[in-house]
């Protein structure tokens, strides 16, 4: 059976589980979720996520949803396929680290941003000033964490890709697209690794995807 993908080309959180399939050369049924109708508050997508948000996942008879979670599922059960995305013996711990400031130093404080920089002007909504400077604040911190260990490595967990840098791989990209591109554009080591990984085929099959909307 052919793999489900449920959510919408513009979530970020759907755009990980595409790079991650696309990076395993895994084919997969995209099912488009429509968001202003809150089809995802509807008792159909509540069987396949009960909080009600993109994305969900269906491999045969097991059912995901929490876009980190399947990503790991699909680099761990098709390992044999594509590319690795994991790393064997102690690497993998360092992996298993940067996985971890993504979602919890990261994202957060990215939410916030694509909140007041992307989200509200499209709901003709005023950004608020404060939020966007402390929020920038904050996230130029982290990503002096993240320069500080790209001048280690080519890599955040190793010395090849991994779950490690693709996950934050669409956050950023749409964060590039608003004035926080000057947060990556000035530093040098982040900004050459984030075109590297933007480089990739995988993601350009996602940025076609999300294009076609």
């Amino acid at each position: 059976m052919v793999m489900k993908v449920y959510g919408t080309v513009l979530s970020t959180a759907t755009m990980r589980i595409f790079a991650a399939c696309y990076e395993k050369d895994l084919e997969f049924e995209f099912v488009p979720i429509d968001m202003p109708a809150r089809e995802h508050k509807k008792e159909h997508f509540l069987a396949l996520n009960p909080f009600g948000q993109v994305p969900a996942f269906e491999d045969g008879d097991l059912k995901l949803f929490e876009s980190r979670a399947v990503t790991q599922h699909i680099a761990h059960v098709y390992a044999d396929k594509g590319t690795p995305l994991v790393c064997e013996g102690k690497s993998m711990a360092t992996v298993g680290v940067w996985m971890e400031v993504e979602a919890h130093q990261f994202e957060p404080l990215a939410l916030k941003l694509r909140r007041e920089l992307i989200y509200k002007p499209r709901s003709g909504m005023a950004s608020d000033a404060a939020v966007v400077e402390e929020s920038e604040a904050k996230l130029a911190k982290v990503l002096d964490v993240y320069e500080a260990r790209l001048s280690q490595s080519k890599y955040l967990g190793c010395d090849c890709f991994t779950l490690a840098d693709l996950h934050p791989l669409p956050t950023m990209t749409t964060l590039k697209g608003t004035p926080v591109k000057k947060l990556f554009d000035a530093r040098p080591k982040l900004s050459a690794w984030l075109a590297d990984i933007s480089a990739r085929p995988a993601w350009a099959k996602v940025l076609a995807m999300r294009n076609q909307q």
